[in-house]
C-alpha cells in the first residue's frame, strides 16, 4: 500500500505530532516537579501498575535494557523502586515500585491534565470513537 499524502492524512499527522508533542512537553514537567526525569517517571509510572523485569520495560519503551538498569538504580537509590527476585524464576530480577514509589507516581499522574481537560469535553461516544480509531491505528 502507498503512503497516503493527501492533504487530510498529512493534517491528522501533523495533529497527531502536535498532541504527542504536547503530552511529553507537560509529563517532562510533571516529572521535574518530583525531581525525575521524563524516562524515570515513564519507568516508576509502568513500575506502579506492577512489577516487571526489566528486559520487558526496555521492549515497551523501545530502548535498550542498560538504560533501564540505569534508570532504575536512580529510582532504587531515591528510594522510589526496589529490585526483588521473581517468583515464577528466580533467575529473574523484578523492578517494583515502593510504597513511596506508587505515591509519587499517583500525584505525578494527577498532575497531567493537557489530555485529560479536553478530552473531557468529549462526549463518551467521541471518546470511545478516538479510542477505537487510535487502537485501529496501533493494530489492536
Amino acid at each position: 500500500m502507498a503512503p497516503r499524502t493527501d492533504p487530510l492524512t498529512l493534517e491528522v499527522v501533523e495533529l497527531i505530532g502536535e498532541v504527542v508533542s504536547r503530552y511529553h512537553a507537560e509529563y517532562d514537567e510533571a516529572a521535574a516537579q518530583h525531581a525525575l526525569t521524563g524516562a524515570q517517571a515513564r519507568v516508576l509510572g509502568l513500575l506502579s501498575v506492577e512489577a516487571t523485569p526489566m528486559r520487558r520495560i526496555a521492549r515497551r519503551l523501545k530502548c535498550e535494557p542498560s538504560n533501564i538498569t540505569g534508570i532504575v538504580d536512580r529510582l532504587e537509590a531515591r528510594g522510589l523502586v526496589e529490585r526483588r527476585p521473581d517468583p515464577a524464576d528466580r533467575r529473574v530480577k523484578l523492578a517494583a515500585a515502593t510504597e513511596e514509589g506508587r505515591r509519587t507516581a499517583a500525584k505525578l499522574r494527577a498532575s497531567l491534565d493537557f489530555a485529560r481537560e479536553p478530552l473531557g469535553e468529549l462526549s463518551e461516544d467521541e471518546r470511545t470513537a478516538l479510542r477505537d480509531l487510535l487502537k485501529r491505528m496501533l493494530g489492536n
